[in-house]
């Protein structure tokens, strides 16, 4: 019997302004397609790398968005995405040392953020929203994954490659976001005691 989901969706919250979200996706059925985990470290294989790549490159397509940390796991992806233009409490401290060079980017001017505006949960809808980026990742990765099926021999899926849905929440402050970077960081870490471990 399949558990229904619960929403971690703010009722009449505007996806789309500007603001930092953290994401899960789950690859269907949760079969485990990027690589393995070996004494706490996550070593990808080549569909990884594709994923990895994909995530690197978007923000230079979707330049309403920016790019924070990022984690691969055997079936499932952890990340922080900024809509350009999030708000004080939702940026990282530049003075501080990033981890794995991931601190956000400004790129639509092809550098780092010196200062935030505004509010993480206010100001003009940015072009995309975060379900429409989302979807586009899910797609890109896709048509990647399903070419190396057909040419490198990849492991096949069932009808979807990744879950229908993704889970989401808001970063509202500075204590959550680190937070949740450090739960990403230490991810590959807590492998075994992860809840979507197989």
């Amino acid at each position: 019997m399949l558990r229904k989901r619960r929403s971690i969706r703010l009722k009449d919250y505007d996806y789309s302004k500007q603001g930092a979200y953290y994401v899960t996706i789950c690859v269907n059925d949760r079969k485990c397609v990027f690589g393995d985990v070996h004494d706490g470290k996550m070593i990808l294989n080549d569909a990884g790398k594709m994923v990895q790549q994909v995530w690197d490159e978007m923000p230079m397509y979707y330049h309403d968005m920016g790019i924070d940390y990022f984690q691969i796991m055997p079936n499932h992806v952890h990340g922080i995405i900024m809509l350009v233009g999030a708000g004080p409490c939702a940026c990282p401290d530049n003075t501080k040392s990033d981890h794995n060079n991931n601190r956000l980017h400004d790129y639509r001017k092809g550098q780092r953020y010196d200062h935030c505006t505004g509010h993480p949960q206010g100001g003009a809808p940015t072009g995309m929203s975060l379900s429409e980026i989302i979807h586009r990742f899910k797609t890109m990765t896709t048509k990647q994954y399903c070419d190396g099926v057909k040419y490198n021999n990849w492991s096949s899926f069932n009808i979807r490659f990744w879950q229908r849905n993704f889970y989401e929440h808001v970063i509202r402050d500075e204590s959550d976001l680190a937070r949740i970077r450090e739960y990403i960081i230490n991810n590959s870490v807590n492998w075994e005691k992860d809840e979507y471990y197989s």
